[in-house]
């Protein structure tokens, strides 16, 4: 009776495991037992579902829950796991369901004596690594390279994911910072392993050598997880790849889930071919297609798919919903980013009071955090509440605080806290001994430590070198400080170029060092548009108080029905019934530094492609005729994936009243260019720089993109802070600073021998360096 009871309860269970809701290709993969499975897993398509809804059939067949490991990237969506499974199954605990590196930190405490850990080591956060590595530097004696310990630290990193140790590390193609890193390297791993420390990297690197040097106990715990399923394996770089690999020999039950359409994070290690070759690793693999889309329109699903068609590294879906057929897609053409980011204040603000939509039902994606700043104030102006996801807002960003920083010391020469975020941002190779000497000094005397590092010549304790370091800071200080009443735009610009400030960020090819220069050009921007308010000199102290205020928060940032705005890449795993979709622009989607590589290209637009399947309803795509960014007025071109884009599908828009493109022009991204084309003629007298469809992709792009006018004269607008310039009588230079509006736009000159000039630029024979007068 009480084994009856009990294959009662099985059957019953087994009823809510396979229900009816399962399609037949989500059934096929939950039932898929023994071997080998590649669960490609389209947008929507209830991949989690599946995943969990396997984990509870594989105990119901029998299979212990700890020999059943399940992995994903982030806590959050281990968690949903977690809570599916518990939902499906009472043994829920029992299973290994976590993210990759935590499983693989479990694994390393039971072997860590294997790579010369203690049971107990310390995991390293990211700053705790860096405090790590600043120390091997300043221990090897070369804390003063020209490289930063940023881009030194995303090195070893790539080094450690394609699991390349430091004893085997060699310069890629003979490059200078891997001639650094070649040194450090193996001074920071001695480091780590000194304290008993790893980072977040050592990892992966360390269980993927466990097991490739460890045969006997590579084979236990591939005995130990008989079933191995991984999330995302998209996102996989080399090292997980070698432990999936290493975990499913013996046991090839590896059952993968992903889609090779949403890879997007190539940037950060993760290695498309993991997915691309599953079936080259895995002959006897079987590979289930959900191709079901249970979140997006018809119409959104479509634009979709005509565009990831045109990538060739991919492996083939034929998405489909049964879903409605929704809205179309809209496609709206701005003047400028202002009006764009006003007009979806609006939009929101109309929704949200008729009481069709909550806030929180609107997502607003853009390529890089720099876009978000207009956005921020327009919706901030219109009362709407938001909230930004992986990221800060614009003003409580380090590298603009560092910029403001810079600003408030000049204000006011006593702000202490100031002085000590500036001193060495950039570095300059001032140490804590001097910082400590200095603090102590302004104790004793009562006065700043501005003050204070004045007299660091006469410091006993302070080293001659670092006095002169500290005396250079102090001279930089006082010349800013002779321009505080300077229009604001040129102060600011003078500030990132005589504290080194934007040439450190200039010189990297780190994508978080290229995202903040992005940023802090896009503060000159802003202090543009400052001068225009603010046409009276000194306006310095008006301009930080408004900054201290913007940068209060308010109660209602702590309500969870908030606006949300992210990056792209923030966006993928999230749905969101309305998307607006911004800067669809040449130079921005794709980015400018794609646009010579192919494989680059085909991740923008899978990028693309993972922003426009967040919309469940309705999906709004812009552009603006102009954007001010970094610093700089630009003409824009629109996204060469715009052409790709169904024309029937979208409905073209045009903020200037003038609605849809009917009559005689075609409704595509082509038509909205030529419109574009025809305003700025009708407007300068002048034609306008290549704009159109069938010349798409031959100028440059934002960023790097051409400028108003450019193609018949050199105008104001075309210069930009860093920029080499030459003058027929001063020679060559750099743009220091600039300010002013178009026909009175005046430029500061840092000259090689002819020290600093100004110039107004319209009356000026300054030219960028490399163009014929």
């Amino acid at each position: 009776m009480v084994a009856a009871s009990a294959s009662i309860r099985r059957i019953l269970v087994m009823t809510t495991i396979l229900d009816s809701t399962l399609t037949a290709a989500q059934r096929s993969a939950v039932e898929h037992i023994d071997g080998p499975l590649l669960i490609l897993a389209g947008p929507g398509s209830g991949k989690t579902r599946v995943v969990t809804h396997r984990i509870a059939y594989l105990t119901q067949q029998g299979v212990s829950p700890r020999q059943i490991v399940a992995l994903t990237f982030t806590n959050k969506a281990a968690d949903e796991m977690r809570h599916r499974v518990e939902s499906l199954v009472t043994r829920a605990g029992e299973f290994h369901l976590s993210t990759f590196h935590r499983f693989c930190s479990r694994l390393l405490r039971r072997y860590a004596s294997l790579v010369g850990l203690g049971e107990h080591f310390t995991i390293y956060d990211t700053d705790d690594s860096a405090r790590a590595l600043r120390h091997t530097l300043e221990k090897a004696g070369i804390s003063n390279t020209t490289f930063s310990p940023r881009q030194i630290a995303s090195e070893i990193s790539r080094a450690k994911n394609n699991l390349v140790e430091a004893d085997r590390y060699e310069p890629p193609n003979g490059l200078p910072l891997g001639t650094v890193v070649a040194e450090i390297y193996p001074l920071y791993q001695q480091q780590l392993l000194s304290a008993s420390a790893v980072d977040f990297d050592d990892l992966l690197l360390h269980v993927a050598v466990l097991l490739r040097e460890n045969p006997e106990l590579r084979k236990t715990l591939d005995e130990e997880f008989k079933y191995v399923l991984i999330d995302e394996y998209q996102d996989t770089n080399f090292a997980q790849y070698a432990i999936l690999r290493a975990l499913s020999q013996d046991h090839p039950n590896l059952a993968a889930t992903g889609d090779p359409d949403q890879s997007i994070f190539g940037w950060r290690g993760a290695n498309i071919e993991n997915i691309l070759r599953f079936e080259e690793d895995f002959p006897a693999v079987r590979v289930v297609r959900l191709e079901q889309n249970y979140r997006s329109t018809k119409s959104i699903l479509r634009v979709a798919d005509k565009l990831i068609v045109h990538n060739l590294n991919r492996k083939h879906k034929e998405l489909f919903t049964d879903n409605p057929e929704g809205n179309p897609v809209e496609l709206t053409c701005y003047v400028d980013q202002r009006e764009e980011a006003n007009a979806i204040a609006r939009h929101i603000v109309e929704e949200i009071d008729s009481g069709r939509r909550r806030a929180q039902d609107f997502g607003i994606f853009y390529r890089i955090n720099a876009l978000s700043r207009t956005l921020e104030l327009a919706l901030r102006e219109h009362g709407v509440p938001y909230q930004l996801v992986r990221g800060l807002e614009f003003f409580q960003r380090k590298e603009i605080k560092d910029i403001i920083a810079y600003l408030q010391l000049i204000n006011n020469p006593s702000d202490d806290v100031a002085f000590l975020r500036t001193l060495n941002t950039p570095r300059r190779g001032i140490g804590k001994k001097t910082l400590q000497c200095l603090t102590r000094h302004s104790e004793e005397h009562g006065i700043s430590l501005l003050e204070s590092a004045r007299s660091a010549g006469m410091i006993g304790q302070i080293a001659k070198r670092s006095a002169v370091r500290v005396a250079t800071f102090v001279a930089i200080i006082d010349e800013l400080s002779e321009k505080a009443a300077a229009p604001l735009e040129e102060l600011m610009g003078l500030v990132m170029s005589n504290s080194g400030y934007h040439e450190s960020l200039a010189h990297s090819d780190n994508e978080e060092d290229l995202e903040r220069l992005a940023n802090i050009e896009e503060l000159l921007t802003l202090a543009r548009e400052f001068d225009a308010q603010h046409p009276e000199a000194a306006c310095l102290e008006v301009f930080l108080e408004e900054i201290a205020l913007v940068g209060d928060t308010d109660d209602w940032e702590e309500e969870t029905d908030r606006a949300t705005l992210m990056t792209l890449h923030a966006a993928k795993g999230l749905e969101f019934p309305v998307v607006f979709l911004i800067a669809a622009e040449e130079g921005l989607l794709p980015h400018e530094r794609s646009r010579e590589d192919p494989d680059q290209i085909e991740e923008e637009r899978r990028l693309l492609f993972v922003g426009i399947t967040r919309a469940q309803q309705e999906l709004k795509i812009s552009i603006a005729r102009r954007r001010d960014f970094r610093g700089q007025r630009r003409l824009t071109i629109p996204s060469q994936f715009l052409m790709e884009l169904p024309r029937d599908e979208l409905r073209m828009a045009d903020s200037e009243g003038l609605g849809g493109y009917d009559g005689d022009e075609e409704p595509d991204a082509g038509a909205i260019a030529r419109k574009v084309a025809k305003r700025h003629e009708a407007a300068s007298g002048e034609a306008p720089p290549l704009t159109t469809a069938a010349e798409l992709g031959k100028g440059q792009p934002i960023g790097g993109s051409r400028p108003i006018a450019e193609t018949f004269s050199i105008d104001s607008e075309s210069f930009h802070v860093g920029m080499p310039v030459a003058h027929p009588k001063y020679g060559l230079g750099k743009i220091a600073a600039l300010s002013g509006p178009a026909q009175r736009r005046t430029a500061t000159v840092n000259f090689v021998t002819a020290g600093v000039r100004k110039f107004r630029l319209h009356e000026s024979p300054l030219r960028p360096v490399g163009r014929k007068p």
